[in-house]
């Protein structure tokens, strides 16, 4: 069960973090991936992972939030394999200079975290269904900001649950071709990108309101995209599946950054 023996897969920012999680689990079911991302070395090391693991990969150095990327990566992988029948859009994040409070976002900081994180994710899913055919899937990385207040970050919240909307739209739409679209919302995740966010005793605090008792790894969504993926999904369609440990973002939690977001105003402001 849940081999994907003879599928492409394609997986956005499949280098690091929860993308690589990804691109190694795909990889250990028997898909060919296809492992893009904006910066080779990262997707090399990966790549290199997969190959010592048995898997098969090709590294394709692309930012897909440009105009014209997603669908140059589905042309590479019909040239190339013939087809493609998973595709993972996991690239999306909130670089720090786009963080603060709403009440201070320039258009710049909103258009960037924004464009990222919805306008492209859609148009590199429509570039996947167009070059799909009957048992496609797609797997939209979303994430528990779409669903809760989230201080600081606000406008990554927004287009996330925006990509949450979506993604029952596309199921619907695209249902008639054969095509399942579907997504996942991690909660907190550890990876080299917030391993300094997530250290000490601020890590800690977080763990213990994790019922689990563990922060999530890139290992533990990975799987749930092999299912997603896989033939024994195939009526599974149009779903967001929370995968966080059965936690919730504490309260305090959202005081301390509302509390850090008042500073940053008041600090602002006497400036």
């Amino acid at each position: 069960m849940f081999s994907l023996k003879g599928k492409v897969a394609v997986v956005t920012g499949g280098g690091r973090g929860i993308g690589k999680g990804i691109s190694r689990a795909l990889a250990q079911a028997g898909a060919t991936v296809i492992c893009t991302g904006r910066t080779a070395a990262p997707l090399e090391a990966t790549a290199v992972q997969i190959r010592e693991q048995g898997g098969h990969v090709r590294v394709l150095a692309n930012d897909i939030a440009q105009p014209g990327a997603a669908q140059s990566v589905a042309d590479r992988a019909l040239s190339e394999f013939g087809r493609l029948d998973i595709w993972v859009n996991n690239a999306g994040s909130a670089a720090r200079e786009d963080v603060g409070p709403l009440i201070g976002l320039d258009e710049g900081q909103w258009d960037r975290v924004v464009d990222l994180n919805l306008k492209w994710t859609f148009f590199a899913a429509q570039a996947a269904a167009r070059a799909m055919t009957t048992g496609g899937s797609i797997i939209n990385i979303t994430s528990r900001s779409a669903s809760q207040p989230n201080p600081m970050t606000g406008q990554y919240g927004a287009a996330k649950a925006g990509v949450d909307n979506l993604t029952g739209t596309m199921a619907v739409e695209w249902g008639h071709l054969g095509i399942r679209v579907n997504a996942i919302a991690p909660g907190l995740v550890l990876t080299e990108d917030n391993s300094e966010f997530m250290s000490g005793p601020r890590a800690q605090k977080q763990i213990d309101v994790v019922p689990l008792g563990r922060l999530g790894t890139p290992d533990d969504i990975g799987p749930l995209c092999v299912y997603l993926a896989s033939d024994e999904a195939a009526w599974i369609s149009g779903v967001v599946i929370q995968a966080n440990g059965a936690s919730r973002i504490p309260f305090g939690y959202l005081a301390y950054l509302h509390k850090v977001a008042k500073a940053k105003h008041d600090a602002s402001a006497v400036s």
